[in-house]
């Protein structure tokens, strides 16, 4: 810990957005970058705590408080070699991660926790211009194979590892490019696909190969997986939105969030569209349906595309800013208002409304009617929403629903293998994260459920390990 003080006398900088009318006309990277210099300054404000929450906070378990001194040190070969230690993509998550381990740091206390998301993106960037990044294939191969179903961030966490433990992996993706949530679901704004693409070419310099646009069951028959491969990994994320049925339900102009935000980066990318017709927001007054991140990636795309107004609702009550005492620090992740580079860019957000019709003319959608509500709690401690009778009908020529997920979209591959899943619609694991067919594993959110990029990764290098442990135990 080289600067002891530097977390009193340095305050937190962030390296802040690109200015809203210039980012609002592009569908570049908003973030902006600090110079080494000062992200060095910002690295030096780690504590180094007896305690480091921040580690605990972390589903990869990463060692901040390690990587920070390197960084503040100017030693960024030796940084980001500790952040890959136990995270195979920073750069990632360095965009799109909600920073637990911010949450959990000491100064947050003082709502300026160490910089820490940010100064991970940079000391990768810093590696990979600087050429500290390079493929690593394994010495020997073990003569085992591996075939991982879904190239999301946990497949490509499980391969990556699975790969560098001398097994043949090959990965299967049922679209045209590999990437899963983090090409087709996240925004351009919020992760550039050249930053994937560049990780997928380290990957495939390592040796691992990829089948895009296979789907298993259709392009290539499950037994002939199950024949050809020592081991199958399914990642295939978890994908089936959640719906709601207000009357008009069937009206034309209403979308599941990631129906659109699939198709404008399908467009960005220059791919044929999935979705039949394309979804537009020009000119339109927007509803976007949910207040989450999902929600917010459809405010800012609609926006770039040209709406006329985005109106954005959510059913839940609008959390405080800044500390809230129902969420304390640090064992819960708070509960505050979150106001993303969207938000900024003009967008109305309303809160405790219900949805429960909507209206249209000629079969397309016009207007939403929605009810205020309450959240009371009930006997057995559970919140009840309770409706107050008040209505008020809001404009929408075009609605995004972002609701969330609720599993993954299955089209026939469980079936395929013969793998059993639960009530929720999730693989079926035990406690070595094996399904009900022998030498099928899963991971992600396929087994957990919709969830952060971060707890995929965390998912796969897990899993990785009990797949290792298998097939080394057969050839033994």
């Amino acid at each position: 810990m080289g600067n002891p003080k530097a977390f009193i006398t340095i305050p937190r900088k962030e390296a802040g957005y690109r200015p809203v009318l210039e980012r609002v006309t592009d569908f570049e990277e908003v973030e902006q970058a600090l110079s080494q210099e000062e992200r060095k300054v910002q690295a030096s404000r780690c504590m180094d705590c007896g305690i480091p929450f921040c580690h605990w906070a972390c589903p990869l378990g990463n060692r901040m408080p390690e990587w920070q001194d390197m960084i503040y040190k100017g030693k960024w070969k030796e940084g980001v070699e500790i952040l890959h230690e136990t995270n195979n993509f920073p750069d990632f998550t360095g965009r799109v991660c909600p920073a637990p381990c911010e949450k959990s740091c000491v100064l947050a206390l003082h709502e300026a926790p160490v910089t820490i998301r940010e100064n991970e993106a940079s000391v990768t960037e810093i590696a990979f211009l600087e050429g500290m990044i390079k493929a690593r294939p394994p010495r020997h191969r073990t003569g085992k194979k591996v075939a991982v179903v879904g190239s999301g961030p946990a497949g490509l966490a499980i391969a990556q590892q699975l790969n560098r433990k001398g097994h043949a992996v090959t990965v299967f993706e049922k679209d045209k490019s590999p990437g899963g949530l983090l090409r087709y679901g996240i925004p351009n704004f919020k992760l550039d696909k050249k930053v994937i693409d560049r990780r997928l070419r380290q990957l495939e310099e390592e040796g691992i190969v990829f089948r895009t646009s296979t789907e298993i069951g259709k392009d290539i028959s499950g037994a002939e997986v199950m024949s050809r491969f020592d081991a199958v990994c399914l990642a295939v994320g978890a994908g089936k939105p959640r719906d709601i049925s207000p009357t008009g339900r069937e009206l034309e102009g209403i979308y599941f969030a990631m129906d659109f935000l699939s198709q404008q980066n399908q467009l960005i990318l220059g791919e044929p569209l999935t979705h039949t017709g394309k979804i537009s927001a020009r000119d339109k007054h927007v509803l976007v349906i949910g207040g989450g991140d999902t929600g917010s990636d459809c405010v800012g795309t609609s926006i770039r595309q040209g709406a006329a107004k985005v109106t954005q609702i959510e059913i839940l009550p609008k959390p405080p800013v800044g500390k809230n005492s129902s969420t304390p620090w640090p064992h819960s992740y708070p509960n505050v208002l979150k106001t993303s580079s969207s938000h900024d860019e003009g967008c109305e957000r309303r809160w405790l409304l219900n949805t429960i019709e909507f209206k249209g003319e000629n079969g397309t959608v016009k207007e939403a009617v929605v009810e205020e509500i309450n959240w009371q709690k009930a006997e057995n401690g559970r919140l009840t929403m309770v409706g107050t009778g008040k209505t008020e009908t809001i404009r929408a020529d075009i609605v995004f629903l972002a609701l969330g997920f609720v599993h993954p979209i299955h089209e026939g591959l469980l079936d395929e293998l013969g793998v059993v899943y639960d009530v929720r619609g999730n693989v079926a694991v035990d406690r070595e994260s094996r399904s009900s067919v022998a030498n099928v594993f899963a991971t992600g959110d396929a087994v957990m459920g919709a969830s952060l990029v971060v707890k995929a990764i965390a998912s796969g290098r897990k899993v990785a390990e009990c797949v290792h442990q298998m097939l080394t135990e057969e050839k033994d």
